[in-house]
């Protein structure tokens, strides 16, 4: 798990996510199967993946996926990696468990919220 305080649209919070960047394709690049419509389906698993490439050939803001330590938590991490979730810093407490507000993808993922 990697958590990183930022600023984002002038608001402090908090980035994280499962630190599985081998993992991650992006919100964009994630392999999806189809449902109702052209708006509602599902990622695929971790478990139907293999890894992901290390070179989505997607940016944000000039910066890529990460690929060393030092690079984590950029850019890409926050707009377009599937794998994080951003919490405003003022609803963080103290004992706030980040692994378990991480995204699970070990199972197929809605994109819209049922």
């Amino acid at each position: 798990m990697i958590k990183k305080e930022i600023i984002y649209f002038g608001c402090e919070c908090i980035l994280f996510c499962d630190g599985k960047c081998e993992k991650a394709w992006g919100l964009n690049t994630r392999p999806r199967v189809q449902l109702s419509d052209e708006d509602d389906f599902e990622w695929m698993s971790d478990g139907e993946l293999g890894e992901a490439p290390v070179e989505p050939c997607s940016y944000e803001g000039g910066h890529a996926k990460p690929v060393t330590d030092d690079e984590k938590l950029n850019k890409w991490c926050c707009r377009e990696c599937e794998r994080s979730e951003m919490i405003d810093k003022s609803e963080v407490e103290d004992d706030t468990d980040f692994e378990a507000l991480c995204r699970d993808f070990s199972v197929r993922r809605k994109n819209i919220d049922a």
